[in-house]
């Protein structure tokens, strides 16, 4: 079990809330895979057993059987920075949750809600759906589920940037409003439920969104541009620290 959330969380299993201020105030862009120990997604394990001539056959097989079939492997490691042996693991490990190929999104909030039982996750995997479905169709395929992974764990700063953009930017019109920042706050709030201490203020959202946005939104205009976004983003040495901390979670 790899748990990458250890790194805030105190003996007692809960967070400390001005690490939670520090982690989630500063738009961090792994917000979704802090707590996903990728136990579910085989890796760790599946790295030491795995035998590379077998596994290599029984998934290409394995991909022709479901209901929805990806792209091969080979054209799928040429899209990503992943390599055959990773997503070799990463399709076992999305194929044993979503047998069928693909994920909706009332399945994709019951897995998500898993890792967050003290809270509700319901609201913050909804627009994480939306983030990584990419065409809008509903559903989110084994070939965006490794897209944007591949993004959120191996790709440039400006690709993790635009990335943490796009799920900030709701509506889906090129800004970013104070609203939008607020309902994503809230819902990682939400989700966090009774795991902070002290408990956190109601207001804490919205006083979090308004220091945040004042720093962003450079011209005054009332929203946020991508150029705004990373630009900020760039000069905040603890969001650049927080995007290498999972490039070598595979």
């Amino acid at each position: 079990m790899m748990n990458i959330f250890l790194v805030m969380i105190s003996r007692e299993g809960r967070i400390a809330a001005n690490s939670f201020c520090r982690w989630h105030g500063k738009v961090n862009i792994n917000i979704w895979i802090h707590r996903l120990d990728l136990q579910r997604f085989s890796v760790s394990s599946h790295l030491e057993t795995s035998s590379s001539d077998a596994d290599s056959v029984e998934d290409e097989l394995e991909l022709a059987t479901v209901r929805y079939r990806p792209e091969g492997l080979q054209q799928l490691e040429a899209q990503t920075r992943f390599t055959k042996k990773e997503l070799q693991i990463l399709y076992r490990g999305f194929k044993n949750e979503c047998p069928s190929g693909v994920v909706n999104e009332e399945t994709f909030k019951a897995i998500y809600s898993q890792f967050f039982p003290q809270g509700d996750s319901t609201t913050y995997a909804h627009f994480l759906f939306n983030a990584f479905d990419t065409d809008h169709n509903g559903s989110v395929s084994f070939e965006d589920f490794v897209s944007g992974l591949s993004i959120l764990l191996r790709g440039t700063v400006q690709e993790k940037l635009n990335w943490a953009f796009n799920l900030y930017d709701i509506n889906k019109d090129g800004y970013v409003t104070k609203e939008e920042m607020l309902d994503i706050m809230k819902a990682i709030y939400d989700m966090m439920g009774k795991c902070t201490y002290p408990a956190l203020k109601d207001e804490a959202p919205r006083q979090h969104v308004e220091l945040f946005f004042q720093k962003m939104d450079k011209n005054k205009d009332g929203v946020v541009t991508i150029d705004e976004f990373i630009d900020c983003c760039q000069k905040d040495e603890n969001i650049m620290r927080s995007m290498q901390l999972f490039e070598n979670v595979i």
